[in-house]
């Protein structure tokens, strides 16, 4: 400020010796101002021409005055912004502090972090649309030694890419809400909790994330935590008195949604360090499993894969050494819109089909490791049903049938679903209508599976992409 005083006064005394003296008669007759006042517009009239330049009339001393005003606003607007370095130090930091503060609005999440424990809708922290990317790999050898590391550089691949964009970013808003949801449950649960307790908070929290709308987004599937010996399709049912303890072995499998691209994603919660090395082996042989799936990979080859990592471990407990072994008859699938089995198998064992991968296709690798026999079989009462994909029309008689089937059709069309949801919704007395729908093949119960009891059996599963550049592991987090 004190520059810009000293640079006018200057050019005050430069016009006066130069005889400039009809711009100063001009002002005067103009304005009628006394010679104070002439001296200061003509100190204004000579910032705004420049210096060593002949003045012009000015037009009127208020007019004047109004412009004079606008450019020191703009002057001082400058140095706030930071772009000026006249002035003192402390205003030259405070322009800085101002200038960063720009910057952030316009990335990330866009000024809104998530709370804790999450609350906030992804969509609204993601207010651009634009969803966090998973992890992105090159896709392996295959047979006749052509690799896929140049499909991220192929034009012609970038473009499939751009082409089906907004099917990816659906896939990955789902796969965020999944992500956010997960982390939170695996600091949020103790020991001593029920499972019912435990599923009810994840679903809510699930909830919000996804933000439920109908069938255009929201839980694929109910959550899955079974425990020990069994190995999957586990939820407790309404008035299930089963609690958490520090030694069990709980596999955490849910799904989210949105336009039916579904995430199933799972983890494995454990308490007693003991049980480290099972653990490790089933997240070894999920990853073995990721890094050989592909385009134009035989599925056969992806089991075998698996199986060689998973059957290297070992798990002493209680003084026996066990080896830890693929549940055979559990296997990763191929996911379509609304449908989480869609024909597709990826075996984790070696043998099984010759099927090859395809580009566009999106897999749920998951690795189910064992100390048992390494074999399931159907065990406990069922909770889980789904919907049959490929069921035509059937007739039904019970009137009963006929108003589960359409409350069926509106809230979950061909995703699973579980009888604590059916409870949710205000559905009662439809266990004789649930019955007769799965007696005639419209509904399909998934009752749990187990192996020998005793044992301990974990899970991990992730979803993959197969996009025409790269594969790309969308429901990878920090937690694995």
């Amino acid at each position: 400020m004190a520059a810009v005083v000293e640079e006018v006064g200057k050019s005050e005394d430069k016009s006066v010796d130069d005889g400039n003296i009809e711009d100063i008669d001009d002002v005067e007759v103009e304005g009628g101002a006394s010679e104070a006042s002439k001296k200061k517009k003509r100190k204004k009239k000579k910032k705004k021409a420049g210096a060593g330049e002949d003045s012009a009339d000015v037009p009127g001393g208020g007019e004047n005055d109004k412009k004079v005003d606008e450019i020191k606003d703009k002057i001082n607007d400058i140095k706030l912004n930071g772009e000026e370095e006249e002035g003192g130090a402390e205003e030259g930091g405070e322009g800085k502090k101002k200038k960063r503060k720009r910057k952030g609005k316009g990335t990330g999440a866009k000024g809104k972090t998530q709370t804790d424990p999450p609350s906030i809708p992804i969509a609204e922290l993601f207010t651009d649309g634009v969803f966090p990317v998973g992890q992105e790999m090159e896709y392996p050898v295959v047979n006749d030694d052509r690799t896929a590391k140049d499909r991220f550089t192929s034009e012609e691949k970038r473009a499939l890419d751009r082409l089906h964009n907004d099917i990816y970013n659906e896939v990955r808003h789902a796969a965020e809400a999944h992500r956010q949801t997960r982390q939170h449950i695996q600091r949020w649960v103790k020991p001593g909790m029920t499972m019912i307790q435990i599923c009810e908070e994840l679903e809510n929290t699930a909830r919000r994330l996804i933000g439920e709308d109908g069938l255009k987004a929201g839980l694929a599937f109910p959550t899955g935590c079974s425990r020990n010996h069994c190995a999957a399709h586990y939820t407790p049912n309404a008035g299930d008195p089963t609690v958490l303890e520090y030694d069990d072995v709980t596999k955490i499998d849910f799904g989210t949604h949105i336009n039916g691209r579904i995430i199933d994603c799972a983890f494995t919660l454990t308490f007693n360090p003991k049980y480290d090395k099972l653990i490790e082996a089933v997240r070894d042989a999920t990853n073995t499993g990721i890094k050989a799936a592909g385009i134009d990979v035989q599925l056969c080859d992806i089991g075998a894969a698996i199986q060689e990592v998973m059957e290297s471990y070992e798990i002493e407990l209680e003084g026996k050494t066990y080896q830890v072994k693929s549940i055979r008859n559990l296997n990763g699938h191929s996911i379509s819109p609304y449908r989480i089995h869609s024909g597709k198998t990826v075996p984790i064992v070696k043998g099984g089909e010759a099927t090859v991968m395809e580009e566009n296709e999106i897999y749920a690798i998951e690795t189910f490791g064992s100390t048992g026999r390494g074999q399931v079989h159907d065990d406990m009462e069922v909770s889980h049903y789904m919907k049959n994909f490929d069921m035509g029309y059937v007739p039904l008689r019970l009137q009963s049938s006929k108003s589960l089937l359409n409350v069926i059709n509106k809230n979950f069309s061909t995703l699973a679903f579980c009888r604590r949801w059916l409870d949710r919704i205000g559905c009662t007395k439809y266990q004789m209508a649930l019955k007769d729908l799965c007696d005639k093949g419209i509904v399909d119960p998934y009752p749990p599976l187990c192996d020998v009891k005793g044992c301990y059996t974990a899970q991990f599963e992730h979803t993959i992409l197969l996009r025409p550049t790269c594969k790309e592991v969308v429901s990878r987090g920090d937690d694995y």
